[in-house]
């Protein structure tokens, strides 16, 4: 799964979970300058209360 498809993924279920979360943490060094973006994007979220961390069905 790309940042792209986590990130729509996130937005549309308002969940996040802890596996995607480690990956985005264990892969921003490869990221573009614009996945690096959608990475700030998904923590911003998640520091204003739109995206919850937990698990999906």
């Amino acid at each position: 799964m790309g940042i792209g498809a986590l990130f729509l993924t996130s937005i549309s279920t308002g969940i996040i979970t802890q596996e995607e979360l480690g990956w985005v943490t264990r892969n921003q060094v490869d990221f573009s300058r614009c996945e690096l973006a959608t990475a700030l994007k998904l923590g911003q979220l998640i520091d204003s209360g739109q995206l919850q961390l937990g698990s999906r069905p």
